[in-house]
């Protein structure tokens, strides 16, 4: 078949305003924002969110900008309505071992109400206690108890005095202590020196009667303690049972304020019956005393201290599920953490610096994390496997998992959590993933798949409409008349590179929505209009093209050089795409090519310097093959012959530049010149069929651009893919330099199609011999292959002479 020339009609997608159904998209408002063309991933989140089985979690793959995080908090939110409002999360103090904080889960809103209560109960023990036993009753009790101890001890001390009085020793008390001395005949007490001048047998008495004195004081000893011990059990059981109907009274309304059923109720009872044991324990701390003051100031304190509630997730307020979006998963924020505090430069911690993570927040609802985020930190991952694998949250200092010696004070009890976990990925991360870490895709067993782009229709067209209303509600700016939306909606078709499809990426859609809005307002617009789309797209290209203003100016300049007229041997113009992240653009390269006899073969340049990819690689030798195809019969091809990117510097990938190549070959071989003004993009395959290629609009506007400046006469055009052909949405511009005749675009379904536009000749059929007519140019082409043979046949027997 020929090459077929594209009319202007059949260059780009026109979208009539008047089929959108509106004038202008504040009509819309009422509608809810759809997901607009993700059936797809709508059903499967709806699916995932709603299952309540562990190991469902999400994963979701997407580009960045196709709404993945937005929509899936949008769903998370409308699950989460429909859910229970999870309970409270408390760490308490634990008074059988304090390095083991107790967790204590509690309706939501009575870990509020529990901290609120115990704080209360703590100040009223801190006036009422001290005012009870304060009171006459009591203290009447007290001196009661103290004076039946003395009563009983001066007796057991007289019966000690008179044994030491009989043994002529004095006894008496001094600050605490047991004191005795030795009287002299005269009733003065013996020095140690008068002592020592008394005759021996004296001191020999003196001896036996010390020791003897010795034993009776142990013995009165073991009878006042047991004594003593008495009287403080007293005296304590007298505090207890003043104070004990102050604290039934304070835990009686702290069971009353918490009405609600609580499913850890006997934990809750198992810490108020210790708190109450450890108030009583610590009655003396109440009782103001004129010595050490300050010393029990702190002590009690330091009690009063382990009666209060850490809420370390409080869910009051909340009408159902959590929803939390993690952004900067570390590991302290996402698992939680335990504080530290210096105190005579020493770490100390305690149950009340137990800080919550984004999990424990989560739970009985929904998180979302992002997976680069998690993959910057091996710790985070390698902890996030093991909840995962068990439903066990333990706070933890990072590292400490590692560590040969175990380095935190604390070891909170570890809680269950039941939390669906939204992961937000890019497809490389999510297989790389499953690569490495095959048992996540048991932990995640909800795929949702968001799509680049999707087939328009009608309804797609209105989804989009609406989604620019809202952008335009949420934002506060003006509203799109039906033109411009139907401006965006092509701007959509271009960026997706296909007329029958819509680009998913609506961040560059909002982007646009907000530049264009922009532009109207500073033209006092009521409306964005159609004229504002494109004010906001050409600034946005001046933005960002002087990359390709300056390559245009080298070629304007003779820098670079680029045939634009005339016809050449073995040279054509290929179309290449220049990606700079930010933007992307195409341009014309400079294909030569030269052929000679020899039994080297096809030598690609790029190749053998490195500059080539391994897909432009490919793309060559698929070329070799068919051109060694269409010549079997002069097979092995006696070719030596040599392709290369002339001028070009950063290297060549991609292999839409074979056609090209292939031409250039085929010129080179059959001597025929080719049209310089027309350039070629457009991979080839071993049967000669021309393959799409990507980025085909930015080629063909690139080569547009470059034609303009030199001056458009009619000669000028390129030659693409057939299949390229529902991909077109050109810009205006080129649409119009179609119409005039001033520039054409030819497509080409085969190979062969292409030289006959570019040469002027038939390409040429071979018949049962492999012979191609002569005049063709594969005729010609194989005409110069067989001198190729005969020339290198010619100079093997001239070798074999020589040699003999």
């Amino acid at each position: 078949m020929p090459t077929s020339n594209l009319t202007p009609a059949e260059l780009r997608l026109t979208i009539a305003p008047d089929a959108l159904g509106f004038a202008d998209t504040s009509e819309l408002l009422e509608h809810p924002l759809p997901w607009i063309g993700q059936e797809r991933a709508e059903v499967a989140a709806r699916f995932g969110l709603g299952m309540d089985q562990p190991d469902y979690n999400l994963f979701v793959l997407g580009e960045v900008g196709s709404g993945r995080s937005s929509l899936l908090r949008q769903a998370m939110q409308a699950a989460a309505a429909k859910r229970p409002v999870p309970p409270d999360l408390c760490y308490l103090h634990n008074f059988d071992a304090p390095e083991h904080p107790r967790a204590l889960r509690l309706p939501a809103g009575q870990g509020r109400l529990l901290r609120q209560l115990m704080a209360r109960m703590t100040k009223s023990l801190q006036t009422e206690i001290p005012q009870r036993l304060e009171r006459q009753d009591f203290k009447d009790e007290s001196e009661r108890i103290e004076k039946t101890y003395k009563t009983e001890e001066a007796k057991v001390f007289g019966e000690l005095e008179a044994f030491a009085e009989a043994r002529s020793f004095t006894m008496h008390r001094e600050s605490g202590h047991l004191l005795f001395t030795l009287r002299g005949k005269k009733g003065h007490a013996l020095t140690e020196d008068e002592v020592l001048v008394l005759p021996k047998e004296r001191r020999t008495e003196i001896e036996r009667a010390e020791q003897e004195l010795r034993a009776e004081i142990s013995r009165y000893l073991d009878k006042v303690r047991p004594m003593e011990q008495a009287k403080n059990g007293a005296l304590s059981a007298l505090r207890r049972q003043v104070v004990k109907p102050l604290l039934d009274h304070e835990l009686q309304e702290i069971r009353v304020g918490l009405k609600k059923q609580i499913k850890d109720s006997v934990k809750l009872r198992s810490y108020l019956d210790h708190v109450v044991h450890d108030v009583l324990d610590n009655l003396e701390l109440f009782k103001v005393s004129d010595n050490d003051e300050e010393l029990r100031k702190e002590a009690l304190c330091k009690v009063l201290s382990r009666y209060r509630v850490n809420l370390v997730v409080d869910n009051d307020g909340l009408s159902g599920a959590p929803v939390i979006v993690e952004d900067n998963p570390l590991f302290r924020s996402l698992f939680g953490s335990i504080e530290y505090q210096t105190e005579n430069d020493v770490l100390v911690t305690d149950f009340s610096r137990i800080r919550a993570g984004s999990l424990h927040k989560a739970h009985g609802g929904f998180l979302m994390l992002h997976l680069r985020d998690l993959v910057a930190d091996g710790l985070v991952l390698e902890k996030l496997r093991r909840f995962l694998r068990s439903g066990r949250l333990q706070i933890e200092e990072p590292g400490t998992t590692y560590a040969p010696i175990a380095a935190v004070s604390l070891e909170p009890e570890a809680v269950d959590i039941d939390v669906k976990i939204v992961l937000i990925g890019s497809r490389e991360l999510y297989y790389e993933l499953q690569e490495a870490d095959p048992e996540s895709a048991r932990r995640f067993r909800v795929k949702v798949d968001f799509a680049e782009s999707f087939l328009s229709s009608d309804a797609t067209r209105r989804a989009s409409a609406i989604f620019v209303a809202h952008a335009c509600r949420e934002r506060g700016l003006p509203h799109f008349s039906a033109a411009a939306v139907a401006r965006l909606l092509e701007d959509g078709h271009r960026e997706a590179e296909d007329r029958t499809r819509q680009s998913a990426i609506f961040s560059r859609t909002e982007a646009l929505v907000m530049e264009s809005a922009a532009l109207c307002s500073a033209r006092a617009g009521r409306l964005v209009e159609a004229e504002d789309i494109e004010a906001a797209l050409a600034a946005r290209t001046l933005r960002h093209d002087y990359p390709e203003q300056r390559l245009r100016e080298a070629i304007a300049e003779g820098d670079m050089m680029i045939a634009l007229q005339g016809e050449r041997v073995g040279q054509l113009n290929g179309l290449t795409e220049i990606d700079l992240g930010d933007y992307r653009f195409g341009f014309p390269v400079r294909i030569t090519a030269r052929t000679y006899a020899g039994e080297d073969g096809l030598l690609n340049i790029e190749h053998e310097v490195e500059m080539s990819g391994p897909i432009h690689d490919k793309g060559v030798l698929i070329l070799h093959n068919y051109l060694s195809a269409l010549f079997f019969r002069n097979a092995p091809l006696a070719l030596n012959a040599s392709i290369v990117f002339e001028q070009e510097y950063s290297g060549v990938e991609g292999d839409s530049a074979s056609c090209a190549e292939l031409y250039a070959l085929l010129s080179s071989l059959s001597g025929l010149p080719l049209k310089q003004g027309i350039a070629v993009t457009g991979a080839v395959n071993q049967h000669g069929e021309v393959l799409p290629v990507g980025a085909i609009n930015e080629k063909i506007e690139g080569y547009f651009r470059i034609c303009e400046t030199a001056g458009l006469d009619g000669s000028h055009g390129v030659l693409i893919p057939q299949r390229n052909r529902r991909h077109l949405m050109l810009e205006r511009k080129v649409v119009e330099a179609v119409e005039q005749g001033l520039f054409h675009i030819y497509t080409a379904e085969h190979a062969t199609e292409g030289i006959e536009l570019l040469t002027g000749l038939a390409a040429g059929l071979a018949n049962d011999a492999g012979t191609y007519p002569r005049g063709s140019v594969l005729g010609h082409a194989q005409k110069t292959l067989q001198a190729y043979r005969r020339a290198c046949q010619a100079s093997e027997h001239t070798k074999t002479v020589h040699k003999r």
